[in-house]
């Protein structure tokens, strides 16, 4: 994954509908995943072997323990808030248009994203927001893309002077 590009011109958590730019670039965060975390979030919410039981886990095509795509997916959603996503200007996401895992997680990777702003348009009918359409995609260490998924968010416009 190339280096992170030049801060933006406001930064990512004062940010309002405006300055979501298309074509813009952003990389950011790091989370280190851990085995007892991959255990965890499966045996809560996606118990299959191959993500809950290390000596099954090898028997598998995956050949150890992988994470479950839903944690994965949780992840990236976590470094999102904490990195890129607005708080003074996000009014959450209709969906996620499309999602997809490329490649397994295991415990010691370190996932890092990259947002990329697709298209955005003021709304028609509400003119204090505007609709943003991104990329995400999250990496691990050696550059290799595990995730990408694509979907709008909804922001605040800037408010009057």
């Amino acid at each position: 994954m190339p280096p992170s590009a030049d801060p933006p011109a406001v930064p990512f958590k004062q940010r309002w509908f405006e300055d979501y730019r298309v074509g813009e670039i952003a990389e950011f965060g790091e989370h280190l995943v851990t085995e007892a975390e991959i255990v965890e979030f499966a045996t809560r919410y996606d118990p299959q072997p191959f993500h809950v039981d290390a000596e099954a886990a090898k028997a598998s095509i995956y050949g150890g323990l992988i994470a479950s795509g839903w944690m994965t997916a949780s992840c990236a959603m976590k470094m999102m808030v904490d990195h890129y996503i607005s708080p003074i200007a996000s009014m959450g996401s209709p969906g996620i248009d499309e999602l997809r895992w490329l490649a397994p997680v295991r415990p010691g990777d370190r996932l890092r994203m990259r947002a990329t702003v697709l298209e955005s348009r003021p709304s028609q009918s509400k003119p204090d927001r505007g609709m943003t359409r991104f990329l995400w995609e999250l990496f691990r260490q050696d550059g290799t893309k595990v995730m990408s998924m694509s979907g709008w968010g909804m922001y605040r416009t800037r408010p009057a002077a």
